[in-house]
């Protein structure tokens, strides 16, 4: 073959490409004309989510936090099914703090429902550059070439070129319109619906990755922080001579004041800086400080619990409202209502928050295990002086999170120490540190009042929602609950109801509020089903033949136009793009119905009971079969039913309802957080337990795969558990526990 050699510059003046690209190669054998490509050694970025290498490998970025949801998996299975990759040619790497990447926040099971259109839109248009650049190589119309699998082919004649080759070409074209693009049919995916192993499972197991307790840099430094237990509480003097007389402590520094709002600031505290975690840890131990524990030491949440369960008898702020309750009420052939009641709660993630910082007088770098990197950037940037952008914010592994990493503090507290101490910087709290001083979920109290007529219809329905508002940790004056957490199972009730009155009233935070895994769905879902199942029960009537009496109608529910609710917020979502679908709810009972005998006949004190909840626009139903026996409760079974639309990684949604199913039964069987002379009691897994491997039921999940499109999966699957597992106690023992824990009233 026989071919002529340009310099880059005189390959540019002829070919008009700028940047790079590449040289036809001549030949005289006939065979098929061959490239000689000008490359650079560096990737190609196409944009800000893919780049391709010389070697024809693929870097995606992943712009969520992995914490063992899938994520990162996830959101480069959408990228990579479009741009039509070969999986085992890709480098997937985290993206750092970045507003290019759109919303960072790894809340609110968004990863995927969020993200999954415009994902789909970032590789079909890096697929579509690649694609152009072929055509203009071969100088044909781009209707004549087709991407699949790591190469684009010319349809008339079968030749290839390698993504690798076009790279430079492709990073020149412009950036396609969205209205130009075309995406795969569901036939065509590679990918999406597709169970693909997590990236990162192989380091996971071998213990090859980084999560944020496990950063090591050059002349790294340890914090462990004494902080006040109790909110709005300061350091009126400390003594810590015996602290720095231990070997490896470095210093002892003050932290500034909790300030209100406590957002994601730093708290009160003393901070022991230390060569080596142990170090710091017994250093912190030997301080002696003498605390101011401010306006919150008296705070009892027994005693809080009693005022909020008041205030659910009594009027509140009315959110919602159909027809006339008066007259539903007086209708009524039997009226029924209940309270219902859930504690204060931790999130306990198996690796409490760390990070690590190094603050210079022009720079700061983090390396955190954090879900928001772009709160991160923002809540630090007063700290050291720099605009957000500036601040450099690593991503590492999460040990978990569940809405606890979402919140900067302990970040900012690494980021503060380092520039005072002038080095790097890590925190790591403690077990304890965790359960006492993290942002906790609040307690809740719900009453619910409804009319039956003889056919067991609803005649009326009152509920009245108290709990301490998210709000008040950006707002300490806040008083009422916001229309987002009224919006989380309950202004949205599913149920044939012919008239209906929903109230609602805040209170005032002891502790920091933070969401915590499906939010306020837990005490909704809670009081909505648990209510459900004692109405059914009322009339003799199998929960769920009940249900299916209340699911009346194929019918889409509009909570502003059927309830009155002007402020809902759909998870963010359009109703348009997620109804509220009374099919979708029946199509989960009907697959629980095949997969659950509810009429077997079981032997004394079994029993099932189940519940059936919509969040984050999913749907889960959840059926829990337990033993109750001598004051001991078992639980046999769990068999759960979701139905998120597209599931992109059937194997990421089993394991993330596994672990919803594991994660409800710890709460509800024994999660409760108390407050006492306004500081937190319990202090580890001894009085915060966590489910144990022989009290975890038989698990089984199925996914009812559907084309709507995809729905949160990471937290739907908590707030059915409880109500479920409380229904089948009820029908298995005849005793109905309307205040959870579970465990102060059965050993569990």
């Amino acid at each position: 073959m026989n071919t002529f050699k340009l310099d880059r510059r005189e390959f540019l003046t002829l070919t008009g490409v700028a940047g790079g690209g590449l040289l036809l190669g001549c030949s005289t054998s006939g065979n098929a004309p061959q490239a000689m490509f000008i490359k650079s050694d560096q990737p190609q970025k196409l944009n800000v989510f893919v780049s391709i290498r010389p070697d024809n490998r693929v870097d995606i970025i992943n712009h969520r936090s992995e914490m063992g949801q899938g994520a990162k998996t996830g959101v480069v299975q959408i990228i990579a099914d479009e741009l039509d990759v070969d999986w085992e040619k890709i480098n997937v790497i985290q993206g750092l703090g970045d507003r290019a990447y759109g919303d960072q926040n790894t809340d609110g099971s968004t990863s995927i429902r969020k993200f999954y259109t415009k994902l789909r839109e970032v590789g079909a248009s890096a697929r579509a550059m690649l694609e152009q650049a072929a055509a203009d190589y071969w100088q044909v119309d781009k209707s004549q070439v087709q991407a699949k699998q790591h190469k684009v082919f010319n349809l008339a004649n079968g030749y290839s070129l390698n993504y690798g080759d076009l790279a430079e070409l492709a990073a020149n074209q412009p950036v396609p319109n969205v209205a130009s693009l075309t995406f795969k049919s569901k036939e065509q995916f590679n990918y999406i619906q597709k169970p693909v192993p997590i990236v990162d499972l192989h380091d996971m197991t071998t213990g090859n990755t980084t999560y944020g307790i496990d950063v090591e840099l050059k002349g790294l430094l340890i914090a462990s922080i004494e902080r006040c237990p109790v909110l709005y509480g300061r350091v009126k003097s400390f003594d810590a001579s015996a602290a720095k007389a231990i070997p490896g402590v470095v210093d002892v520094i003050n932290m500034p004041a909790t300030v209100k709002p406590v957002v994601y600031t730093s708290g009160s505290g003393v901070a022991v800086i230390a060569t080596n975690t142990w170090a710091a840890n017994q250093g912190r131990k030997a301080l002696k400080i003498d605390w101011d524990y401010g306006v919150n030491k008296d705070f009892d949440s027994d005693s809080a619990f009693a005022d909020m369960a008041n205030k659910a008898q009594n009027p509140a702020k009315r959110s919602a409202e159909k027809g006339d309750i008066t007259a539903g009420f007086a209708k009524a052939d039997q009226i029924i209502e209940a309270t219902y009641q859930v504690p204060f709660l931790a999130h306990a993630p198996m690796e409490p928050p760390a990070a690590a910082a190094l603050v210079t007088d022009t720079s700061c770098e983090i390396w955190a295990a954090t879900q928001n990197p772009q709160a991160v950037m923002d809540n630090v940037a007063g700290i050291v002086g720099l605009k957000p952008e500036q601040i450099k914010v690593n991503v590492t592994l999460l040990g978990g999170g569940f809405g606890r990493k979402s919140k900067a503090d302990f970040v900012a507290e690494a980021v503060y120490l380092s520039k005072q101490m002038g080095k790097p910087i890590k925190v790591v709290w403690t077990r304890e540190d965790d359960i006492q001083m993290g942002y906790f979920h609040a307690g809740a109290v719900a009453h619910i009042k409804a009319g039956l007529d003889k056919r067991a219809n609803i005649t009326a329905w009152q509920q009245r929602s108290v709990m301490p508002s998210i709000k008040t940790t950006f707002d300490p004056s806040t008083e009422d609950m916001l229309d987002v957490e009224l919006s989380l199972g309950f202004n949205d009730i599913p149920y044939q109801v012919e008239s209906l009155q929903s109230e609602s009233s805040g209170y005032q935070n002891p502790v920091r509020i933070g969401w915590l895994r499906s939010v306020s769905n837990i005490p909704h879902a809670f009081a909505l089903h648990s209510f459900v199942d004692e109405l059914a029960q009322s009339k003799g009537i199998a929960t769920h033949k009940y249900l299916r009496q209340l699911y009346a109608q194929d019918r889409m529910i509009n909570p502003a136009e059927d309830y009155g609710f002007k402020g809902y917020t759909n998870y963010d979502e359009s109703l348009q793009r997620h109804p509220i679908s009374i099919k979708r709810y029946k199509a989960v009972l009907d697959k629980l119905e095949q997969l659950v005998d509810f009429d077997e006949k079981l032997p004394a004190g079994q029993a099932w009971g189940l519940a059936i909840h919509r969040s984050f626009v999913s749907y889960v139903g959840v059926a829990s079969k337990v033993e109750v026996k001598n004051g001991q409760l078992k639980v046999l079974q769990t068999q759960a039913v979701i139905d998120c639309g597209i599931a992109v990684n059937p194997d990421r949604v089993h394991a993330q309802i596994e672990g919803a199913m594991i994660f409800g039964l710890s709460l509800a069987l024994m999660g409760r957080i108390d407050i006492k002379q306004g500081a937190v009691s319990q202090s580890n897994f001894h009085d915060y337990p966590l489910l144990r491997m022989q009290q975890c039921p038989q698990l089984a999940v199925e996914i009812i795969q559907s084309d709507e499109y995809p729905g949160g999966v990471g937290e739907p699957g908590v707030p059915p558990v409880a109500p479920s597992l409380t229904n089948a106690i009820f029908a298995a023992s005849g005793k109905r526990y309307r205040v959870l824990p579970i465990n102060q009233y059965l050993s569990v």
